[in-house]
Formats: structure tokens, sequence, C-alpha cells
């Protein structure tokens, strides 16, 4: 027992690693909350364009999502990290981690969104129109609502699933939590910074879970 609270639970160990654990801490927050808002919007807007059916612009729509659903998170960041720059781009690794993630995100999140929209009944479009609605009326005012209402279970469970890739950061040498805890482990000879990198995803995603159970319950139960 008391070799494991000397290399999990070491005090010592814990004050001297605290400051870079947080520091990470903080870009691991920044991330998460930047690839869902980025993954989510960018979703969003391509299954708002795909609406159009634009046959060119959907090959080109389906292509993308079915590309970032198919590659593995991390292989997505190293092509992104290491690729563009022989193209004459290079990114910083949190632009890196958050421009990755967030399309991994965003090729999810369209397509819940376009199946959302898919099991509406067709009657809907058929009824506005008959009122005199137009397609940009009827998509914003009566169909949009009711996808994004229905897809929220589906989107929650993903947006956590995609956004705890910021530790696949790592490998573009981005500072989050986990690298840094990796990085105090070999300087410090004892595993108990891994146990403060631990906490904090504990002290970070289980908020985010709880709130997307009050979203699914504020919002789908019931409809």
């Amino acid at each position: 027992m008391d070799r494991i609270v000397d290399n999990f639970f070491n005090v010592s160990v814990f004050s001297q690693s605290m400051p870079l654990i947080l520091s990470g801490f903080g870009i691991t927050v920044l991330v998460s909350l930047l690839v869902i808002i980025i993954g989510m919007a960018w979703g969003l807007l391509l299954t708002i364009v795909r609406t159009m059916e634009v046959r060119a612009i959907n090959a080109l729509i389906i292509f993308y999502v079915d590309f970032f659903r198919t590659m593995p998170q991390l292989v997505v960041l190293v092509l992104v990290y290491f690729g563009l720059p022989y193209i004459g781009i290079k990114l910083s690794p949190l632009v890196t981690t958050v421009l990755g993630l967030g399309a991994v995100l965003s090729a999810f999140a369209s397509e819940i969104f376009w199946s959302s929209i898919k099991a509406l009944p067709r009657g809907q479009w058929d009824a506005a129109r008959a009122l005199g609605f137009g397609s940009f009326r009827t998509l914003f005012t009566i169909i949009l609502p009711q996808a994004v209402r229905m897809s929220i279970p589906l989107l929650t469970n993903r947006a956590i699933a995609v956004s705890k890739g910021t530790a696949l950061g790592t490998a573009v040498a981005l500072p989050e939590v986990l690298g840094q805890a990796q990085s105090l482990v070999g300087m410090l000879a004892n595993p108990s910074p891994l146990t403060l990198a631990a906490a904090c995803y504990l002290v970070f995603f289980i908020p985010l879970v709880v709130a997307s159970r009050w979203l699914e319950r504020a919002y789908c139960v019931g409809s």
C-alpha cells in the first residue's frame, strides 16, 4: 500500500508538478471548447449547404464527411502538422489540434444533422410550401429547430468523445495536461503526475457529461 501511495499519490511530487499540470489543464480546456464550437458550427454549415442539393457540392461534402469519419484522429493531426508544411502551410500545435479535431467532429456533426433532417416527414416541407414559405424560411424556422433538437443526444456524446482526443495533441507537441504529465514523469521518475492529469480530466469531463444529460432531458424527453 505504501508503494502505491508513493508512486501515484506522492504529495511532494504533486506539489512540484502542480504548476505545469495546471498550465496543461488550461490548454486542454481551451482546445476542447474550441473543438466543440468549431466542429458543431462547421458541421451545421455543411448540412445547410447540403440541403441546397447542388450535386457537385454535395459530392464534395459527402467525400469530406466520409474521409474525416474514417480517418483516426491521430492520423489527421499528424497529416495536418507534418504534411501541410510541404505546401507552405505551417500551423502551431494548438491550431493543428483545434482544426484537426474540429474537422473530425464537424464530419460527425454534419452527418447527424443531415440524418435528423431526413428523418423528419417530407410533408412538413410540402405544408410550408403550401403556406407560401420559401425554402430557406422553411429550413430555418421549421426544419432545423426540430433537427437540432433530435440531434442533441448523438451530438453531445460525439462531442465529448472527440474532444477527449486533445490528449493526442502530445503527438504534435501540444503542451496539454497529459503531455505535461508525461514530461514530469520522466523528470521526477515518479508516475504521480499522471494521477493529477487523470483528476483534471475528471474535473473537466464529468461536468460536460452532466451537462449533456441535462440537455437531453430538457430538450429531447417527450419530443
